[in-house]
């Protein structure tokens, strides 16, 4: 028996913080909205993980200083209207939805005040922070927010698997004559009964997150593997910046699935990088030393780890933070007390991790992709802000404001009767099952996710050559052609999914990585 097909105003695919707030802008306005995450709940992406804070404004800030530093660390290849764009409307959108609206308990001096921290790449103190679990506070309040509101379906354990599209699905001719294509929404599926929905949207958002989890070490969570990047690129959306990866340089030294992330706020208050004989090296590689913006501070990790010959580098707050650490970052404190690191005394194992990605579907300043009626939000967009390279602190930011601006564009559209008509309702198809051959295996799946993950940490990691990215490629090419095939054999399942976006995710960066030549931020050429 076949799912109900389900007809929402707005679907939006993904429940972190950008997901979320065009989420609960568009509730608020009285919209239907429907939320589906991969999850068994809402708090399962990145977000909730992010440690650090979120930019505000510093007492003596202004736009101007935030947008010099976001064009320094992005190397200016940002695109400048955007970051203008953030510098100016973002501290407002953290005033009225998060401190306002919601009630985030950001860290405050005794007097009120807020404490504002500093971390790499910032000219002065503007980054507001709850400890070190900056994201999980964020999300407490949001998901309070979603949960509460009436006008809020939310759809767990759910895995979007391609973009309903007017030429690519409709059956009428007239929409497949027509020169626009629009996005009616996505099949989706239930994990727990192995059906895909139709799920008809008159506008969908895009708000899946990253792709570090197509590398081998990454700080990002389990669902990170580039689907939104999959999905737009077979729909026709434009891509931007997809070679350009950030790597975090303080990841903790330790074997797991997922690195635990060392926040760069403990280098904001004052820790240093050390080498195995407790001497600082940042300096000799960058006058801003241990502040430096994470492109810099990473590969100077990974050429003291060549050069010394260790496994890892380690970061000394013990010896050189002013404040109680285990109060100011009881979350690192506890994870390092775990693992047998009493970080009050002893220095930290650290090395570098795939972290952020800069690039994605290439949108405007209202999250509107160059597919009608599409939205991307959050990191699986490509807004320009980042550039080459992500300044700290900024992603939570720009989920945010992005978020909302994409959640006011659609309530503006929607206010105008822009819907879907019922010809094209109509002439979007249930998905039709091509597999029959019960032939997925677990050993060949976690295989070729062993193989994606260790070709593009060793060929497409922190730094690349011609070399490295044509193996990659051509390594890449032929997987992806042998999963199309299994695809469309195999019944599906999200495992299937999952794989099929990540190796399509990989072979898009690759390919773009290959492309360009010119060595600039997170995409450092060797050669």
């Amino acid at each position: 028996m076949s799912l109900e097909r389900l007809s929402t105003q707005a679907l939006v695919i993904g429940s972190g913080v950008a997901g979320c707030t065009a989420a609960f802008v568009l509730a608020e306005q009285g919209f239907q909205v429907t939320l589906i995450t991969a999850g068994d709940e809402l708090t399962r992406g990145n977000t909730v993980l992010a440690q650090g804070g979120i930019v505000y404004k510093g007492d003596n800030d202004s736009p101007h200083e935030l947008e010099r530093d976001i064009l320094i660390a992005g190397w200016r290849h940002n695109y400048a209207k955007a970051v203008r764009h953030l510098a100016v409307k973002g501290p407002d959108a953290v005033r009225t939805i998060l401190i306002d609206r919601l009630g985030v308990p950001f860290a405050t001096h005794e007097n009120g005040s807020f404490y504002l921290a500093r971390e790499g790449g910032h000219s002065q103190a503007r980054i507001l922070h709850c400890a070190d679990y900056t994201g999980k506070a964020i999300m407490e309040s949001l998901v309070r927010a979603v949960q509460a509101s009436p006008n809020i379906r939310v759809l767990s354990k759910r895995t979007a698997v391609d973009l309903l599209t007017t030429h690519h699905h409709a059956t009428h001719l007239d929409f497949k004559y027509s020169l626009n294509n629009e996005c009616a929404g996505a099949y989706v599926l239930d994990q727990d009964s192995g059906q895909v929905q139709t799920i008809l949207a008159d506008f969908t958002v895009l708000a899946t997150g990253g792709c570090g989890q197509i590398f081998l070490h990454s700080t990002n969570s389990r669902g990170s593997i580039g689907s939104a990047l999959a999905m737009g690129y077979r729909a026709g959306v434009k891509l931007m910046n997809v070679e350009y990866v950030q790597f975090h340089p303080t990841a903790l030294f330790k074997r797991a699935e997922r690195r635990f992330l060392i926040s760069e706020a403990v280098r904001g208050e004052g820790a240093r990088l050390v080498n195995a004989d407790g001497q600082p090296f940042m300096q000799r590689y960058d006058k801003r030393g241990d502040l430096a913006p994470r492109d810099i501070v990473t590969r100077a990790i990974m050429e003291e780890m060549l050069r010394t010959g260790e496994e890892s580098v380690y970061l000394d707050a013990a010896h050189y933070v002013g404040v109680d650490i285990a109060e100011r970052f009881p979350t690192i404190f506890e994870k390092c007390m775990e693992a047998g690191i009493d970080i009050r005394r002893d220095p930290i194992p650290v090395v570098p991790a795939a972290h952020y990605f800069c690039g994605g579907l290439l949108t405007d300043l209202s999250g509107r992709t160059t597919l009608d009626r599409l939205y991307a939000v959050g990191e699986c967009a490509c807004t320009g802000v980042h550039g080459a390279n992500r300044l700290a602190s900024t992603s939570l930011l720009e989920g945010l404001l992005w978020g909302k601006q994409a959640g006011e564009d659609i309530c503006r559209r929607l206010q105008k009767r822009s819907l879907i008509s019922k010809k094209l309702k109509s002439a979007i198809p249930d998905w039709n099952p091509l597999g029959n051959q019960a032939n997925e295996d677990p050993a060949l799946i976690a295989q070729d996710w062993a193989f994606i993950r260790n070709t593009m940490w060793n060929y497409v990691g922190i730094s690349r050559t011609t070399v490295r990215l044509r193996r990659a490629f051509e390594e890449l090419r032929d997987l992806n052609k042998h999963l199309h095939d299994f695809y469309k054999e195999t019944p599906i399942s999200k495992s299937i999914v999952d794989l099929f976006h990540g190796c399509l995710a990989a072979y898009l960066i690759t390919t773009q990585a290959m492309r360009n030549k010119h060595s600039l931020g997170c995409h450092h050429r060797k050669d």
